[in-house]
């Protein structure tokens, strides 16, 4: 009995600069961590210790990962109505459109848009919604993957707004 850890980084296909990003952000924590060193375990055990950011990290979880439950309970009939195109152009389109969304847009568009509206910020929130319809804006020809890219979006922003308003309250902070 055994296992094994695979990461993209050592994955065949792999390129030279993703590598290097990857150790550039490993060299960032490395260095960050070990100039903290001396204020690490008072600062460790006030975290641990602090009810504030339990309620918000918490939420932040359900947020990005709960919502993506409600993001994919409420495109799914998208897909469906995507597979039930006839075969064609249409259909390969809005399939290749759907399939490219990524997971990981998702959950860092949730963990951006809960972090900001946590902060009370809804103006930074309704920039990263800016920045996503601009990087989708070329899919407006295939009707079924701007709806899905809608649906997606929409779902995302209710998660992380009920999620920042009610751990808001909790903390005793104004809902927004």
């Amino acid at each position: 009995m055994g296992f094994s850890v695979t990461t993209s980084l050592f994955a065949a296909g792999t390129s030279t600069g993703k590598r290097a990003g990857y150790a550039t952000i490993t060299l960032a924590i490395v260095v960050g961590l070990w100039t903290a060193r001396s204020t690490l375990p008072s600062a460790g055990n006030d975290l641990l210790h602090n009810d504030t950011l339990a309620v918000m990290l918490s939420a932040m979880l359900i947020a990005v990962f709960g919502g993506g439950a409600l993001v994919k309970t409420a495109t799914d009939p998208v897909v469906e109505e995507v597979y039930a195109l006839p075969d064609g152009q249409n259909r390969d389109s809005a399939l290749a459109l759907i399939r490219s969304g990524g997971r990981a847009i998702g959950l860092v568009e949730r963990g951006l848009l809960f972090a900001f509206l946590a902060a009370g910020q809804p103006d930074a929130a309704a920039l990263v919604l800016a920045a996503k319809a601009l990087a989708r804006a070329p899919v407006d020809h295939v009707n079924h993957a701007s709806k899905y890219f809608l649906i997606g979006t929409l779902a995302s922003v209710i998660a992380a707004l009920a999620m920042s308003i009610a751990a808001r309250a909790v903390v005793g902070l104004p809902i927004l």
